[in-house]
């Protein structure tokens, strides 16, 4: 695979001996990959992602992967606050309401490649690779609703629970009313933190439910123009089963 190496970061520090675990996917919010260069690369803002992938699906290594980059910013994932430490971070030249608002076919090829090439290079788990929504639930959106999870789980690039059943959810069901937890509301606040989501912020102030769901909902509902409570809560209890019974 290859990179174009000529532009650096300055923002950057030592891992010290964090284990890479993570893969989170950003979007620039820039006009355009010259533009998204200088940002990541200005001492001044403070910000970096190891890659920048291009609309057409030209690779920059901006951060050298043995660094910390900084990508994530406040964040949080599976008991994970120094997010940083833990991941690569990947920057796709896009932006909502740009002429760079299409995840181009070059650029989602290049992704899936790369996203491959990391995933089997430090052995992560499909379940780990992530949306900055994912980690940053209450203050991000990106990738956004329009990024193509479903292809990267049809690829099985990223894990899925099709074959989980009615009867499997039970199971979780079962074990939520044994403890007498029986609003679905409460089960999905509790589902969404055995996943890895921060739920925390949820508990201090329900008005942060609606911008937790909306991010699980972005990557895992996609399909849907619209998600009643029913529908999230079966998907909910289906990927947590997965989670519980699978490795990957």
């Amino acid at each position: 695979m290859k990179y174009i190496t000529k532009y650096k970061s300055p923002n950057y520090n030592s891992r010290s001996k964090s284990k890479i675990k993570l893969i989170i996917i950003h979007y620039t919010a820039l006009r355009n990959t010259k533009e998204a260069i200088t940002y990541l690369c200005t001492k001044e803002k403070k910000v970096s992602a190891h890659y920048l992938i291009s609309q057409n699906g030209l690779i920059y290594n901006l951060v050298n992967e043995k660094f910390r980059a900084w990508h994530a910013g406040q964040s949080f994932w599976q008991d994970i606050v120094d997010i940083n430490s833990f991941s690569i971070g990947i920057e796709l030249d896009y932006k909502p309401n740009g002429i760079n608002n299409k995840f181009s076919s070059k650029m989602i090829s290049s992704l899936k490649k790369l996203i491959i090439k990391i995933k089997n290079k430090y052995k992560i788990n499909k379940k780990n690779i992530l949306a900055h929504s994912d980690i940053a639930p209450f203050r991000k959106k990106d990738p956004g609703k329009y990024f193509p999870w479903k292809l990267l789980e049809k690829e099985k690039i990223i894990s899925n629970f099709k074959n989980i059943t009615k009867n499997d959810t039970k199971i979780i069901e079962d074990w939520f009313n044994k403890y007498n937890i029986k609003s679905k509301k409460k089960i999905i606040i509790f589902a969404l933190s055995l996943i890895g989501y921060d739920t925390r912020q949820v508990y201090k102030n329900l008005k942060n439910y609606n911008s937790l769901t909306i991010a699980y909902k972005s990557k895992y509902l996609t399909k849907f123009t619209y998600v009643n409570q029913e529908t999230l809560y079966t998907n909910i209890l289906k990927h947590l089963f997965k989670n519980l019974l699978t490795k990957n």
